[in-house]
């Protein structure tokens, strides 16, 4: 087996994983509306086996920085907390933390939405001085 054949035995055993193919591989296959075997070609020819070793992570960080900032454009965070200043940013960091961890443990993304918007008008309440 020369050096090439190698590489894709263990590019395959990687993108081939059931974490990849759950997590990666599958959902980004019907986003993109390819099949399988498409992606996987690409991921082959597009990374290079450090990449694709650390591409699992860094696809589940950027899950997190995402959901992060969706919390924060939807609950208008980015207005009351850095133009407005009506309440400290780390009360906005907490609320979208917590969220996030809610989301992720189960909760439904517009269930969390509501909640936090709830939370929200309480801290912007809190924070009026008489």
């Amino acid at each position: 087996m020369d050096e090439e054949a190698k590489l894709r035995v263990m590019q395959e055993r990687i993108i081939k994983s059931y974490a990849w193919q759950r997590d990666i591989v599958v959902p980004l296959s019907r986003e993109f509306e390819c099949t399988v075997e498409e992606l996987e070609e690409l991921f082959y020819n597009l990374f290079d086996m450090d990449s694709l070793e650390g591409l699992h992570g860094t696809f589940m960080s950027a899950s997190d920085i995402g959901l992060y900032e969706k919390f924060n454009a939807d609950l208008r965070l980015c207005w009351f907390v850095d133009s407005l200043n009506a309440i400290p940013y780390e009360e906005g960091k907490k609320l979208r933390i917590k969220l996030m961890k809610e989301v992720k443990n189960g909760k439904s993304y517009d269930d969390a939405l509501k909640e936090g918007k709830l939370e929200l008008f309480e801290l912007l309440k809190k924070e009026v001085k008489y």
